[in-house]
């Protein structure tokens, strides 16, 4: 409970959001990221802003899967 207070007095929120491992994105998930792209987008001036959020966002699940994928090679193959 003192970690929210401590949250909620530094303008900090925990939003969690579900995806699967092929990268399709709970509708949740797209709206809020959708909304983070826009602030990003309108703070930033950089002509790859608009993609930036969602381009993030697969690299790092691609990320995770290749390492689950590597975790279970057998020895011999690595």
């Amino acid at each position: 409970m003192k970690r929210i207070k401590v949250c909620a007095e530094n303008q900090h929120v925990f939003v969690p959001f579900a995806f699967d491992t092929f990268g399709s994105l709970a509708p949740e998930a797209i709206q809020f990221l959708t909304r983070v792209q826009r602030v990003i987008h309108s703070n930033c001036s950089a002509p790859r802003g608009r993609d930036f959020v969602f381009g993030r966002l697969g690299f790092a699940i691609q990320k995770g899967v290749a390492a689950q994928l590597v975790a279970r090679l057998p020895f011999v193959l690595m």
